[in-house]
């Protein structure tokens, strides 16, 4: 960027904070709340720092999710804006709508997908995406990497996610789907022919793969339980107090050789697809119970399938399978010592508000040009 340039967007920057004297300033406390609670991090630069930058017009799809008020979140939307325009979209609008906003708009609230991003024009400078997985958020270009911020919800599903992986772990230990299908069944069977000799889970030892935001919050609550919690990490060795040791990912093998739990958070990158393979599950200690809440992708299953066969595995809860849907002739399905649900840990009344909490934040910080929240590196997948 020229000297020109930096210059023509800090006197863009500043005429907009004084362009009203109504402009909201400092997050909501409700947006505050979040930040301090799930520990958002903020981009290092003001997003008006960005080459052109100027918030004309940002569209917006309005999902009618559970626990959304639409009609709150709009009245929101357009407080947050600050003057800036908002052209509200909904999933039933064809293509060629879809398409014509998207033709000429600075800022797009929604789903990153090929489409968006195909039909996107040359002013869009920001996608903040509903979801945290950033999946279907291909066919850009080099140019529109370079050009386009994007924003997504990470950290914000991860104590609907912990929840869950709790509630499999603890169905597991508990012998919970050998009591339901003997409920299904009229039978009152007190003692499952297929029962798990796991114990409690007090003083066990959970090894956590992906310590980010969801990470962090399933390792907090397996503390909570009285487990001993490890983790890895890709970046560095810091860690809550909750977590006894923080390893690198070079030792993944040797930490899931002492863990009686593992628990799979990995976002799914090129250097995790495929992680939890048969080298993996042969390292781990004989009869543990595999968690899988982060992408189907890091697992092989085949391998999962063999180490479930064979015993070395005790049990597996699977939030995420690969491929997705799990086709029905998978050995998975009729596994009595596996849980499956089908992609839905994060699907929560308080997922879907607190997004819609951050969603408006981040307008409002774009409106203003200060640093977006949960700025995502599309190179790194994350």
């Amino acid at each position: 960027m020229t000297k020109l340039q930096q210059l023509s967007n800090a006197i863009a920057f500043f005429l907009a904070l004084s362009s009203s004297s109504f402009a909201q300033t400092t997050p909501s406390p409700e947006a505050q709340a979040l930040i301090e609670e799930l520990g958002l991090r903020a981009a290092t630069a003001p997003v008006a720092n960005r080459p052109d930058w100027r918030p004309r017009n940002v569209a917006v799809l309005v999902l009618p999710l559970p626990g959304i008020d639409v009609d709150e979140f709009k009245q929101a939307l357009q407080k947050a804006a600050d003057g800036t325009d908002i052209t509200f979209l909904k999933p039933g609008d064809s293509s060629e709508t879809q398409a014509q906003v998207l033709k000429s708009t600075d800022g797009f609230i929604g789903l990153c997908t090929p489409s968006v991003l195909k039909q996107a024009g040359q002013n869009l400078r920001w996608i903040h995406n509903y979801f945290v997985g950033m999946d279907m958020c291909k066919g850009y270009s080099e140019t529109q990497l370079d050009t386009i911020t994007i924003t997504n919800t990470k950290r914000l599903s991860g104590p609907a996610i912990a929840e869950h992986a709790i509630a499999m772990l603890l169905a597991l230990t508990r012998d919970v789907p050998a009591y339901v299908r003997a409920q299904t069944e009229r039978r009152f069977q007190r003692s499952p022919q297929t029962g798990m000799k796991f114990g409690e889970l007090k003083n066990k030892t959970m090894l956590v793969v992906g310590l980010g935001g969801i990470g962090t919050e399933i390792a907090r609550r397996a503390h909570g339980l009285g487990m001993r919690v490890i983790a890895t990490r890709r970046s560095s060795r810091a860690g809550p107090d909750f977590v006894e040791r923080v390893g690198l990912s070079n030792e993944l093998h040797d930490m899931a050789a002492e863990a009686d739990v593992i628990a799979n958070a990995l976002p799914l990158t090129s250097e995790t697809a495929g992680i939890f393979n048969r080298d993996f599950f042969d390292a781990t200690k004989r009869g543990a119970i595999f968690l899988s809440v982060g992408r189907g992708k890091s697992t092989v299953t085949a391998d999962l399938v063999t180490a479930l066969e064979s015993g070395q595995l005790g049990a597996a809860g699977l939030d995420v399978t690969d491929p997705e849907p799990l086709p029905k002739s998978s050995p998975l399905w009729d596994m009595p010592n596996v849980i499956i649900t089908p992609h839905v840990a994060a699907a929560s009344a308080d997922t879907f508000r607190r997004g819609q909490i951050i969603a408006v934040e981040n307008l409002r910080r774009f409106a203003t040009g200060t640093p977006l929240l949960n700025e995502v590196d599309l190179r790194k997948g994350y």
